[in-house]
């Protein structure tokens, strides 16, 4: 099975940190998030894993080998400008011919990935998005009211949505949905299929997730990685 780590990101919101280092090999206890990725993947049956790289390609690419010590064959491919986040797979047009799970560098879950895959390989639709339930307390309560009369009050509910969890699965017949050479988000190919009537399926994940997008979600998940230790191999 073939997988897809979006890795080329500047990693802006984790600076200085990342002035050195690539956001995807910053540390979880001893290992990279790309390295916990990869290992995880490759639990789930990936045995071929891209990297969509960009900054700090080569720093990547040195630090992860051929892929031989993981279990899989790592595949480089390196954007010359900056595609977004749904442009760089249009350059594996010519390398992909079956579904395949595309997923952020930085992200970490405990999702069962052959389950994600398997359910997405089974719908009716090109692309499957993982959707990760948010629960956000409101610092305020809520007042209903009909005219000028109220009629009831919710003290400082929750505000419930559901995140694009930057993990999505995919089939070949999606890179012609792509522009090449061209800035392109998922967010804009979601709305491209929808405008064209396309089936966009959802994933729902249940497990623990983490965007660690931030210098605070990145200080998180330093204090809570030994709950994790043995399920994301830190020991």
């Amino acid at each position: 099975m073939k997988a897809v780590i979006l890795a080329g990101g500047l990693g802006t919101r984790l600076k200085p940190f990342t002035n050195v280092i690539p956001k995807p090999l910053m540390p979880i206890g001893e290992k990279a998030i790309l390295e916990i990725q990869i290992e995880q993947l490759v639990r789930y049956g990936f045995d071929q894993i891209f990297l969509a790289t960009n900054y700090k390609a080569d720093y990547i690419e040195k630090f992860l080998g051929d892929g031989s010590r993981y279990g899989a064959k790592l595949i480089v491919s390196k954007e010359e400008k900056p595609l977004g986040t749904a442009g760089p797979i249009k350059l594996l047009e010519n390398q992909i011919a079956e579904p395949f799970l595309v997923m952020n560098g930085d992200i970490l879950s405990l999702v069962d990935f052959g389950k994600f895959y398997d359910f997405s390989v089974s719908q009716d639709s090109l692309f499957t998005v993982g959707i990760k339930k948010m629960i956000m307390p409101y610092a305020f309560g809520n007042i209903h009211f009909e005219g000028d009369r109220v009629t009831s009050i919710e003290e400082k509910p929750d505000i419930v949505t559901y995140a694009l969890a930057g993990i999505y699965g995919m089939k070949p017949g999606i890179f012609s949905l792509i522009p090449g050479n061209e800035y392109f988000g998922i967010d804009n190919l979601i709305h491209a299929m929808l405008a064209k009537n396309l089936t966009v399926t959802k994933y729902e994940i249940k497990e623990y997730w983490i965007d660690i997008g931030r210098v605070d979600d990145y200080e998180k998940i330093q204090e809570i990685s030994d709950t994790f230790a043995n399920k994301w191999g830190l020991t």
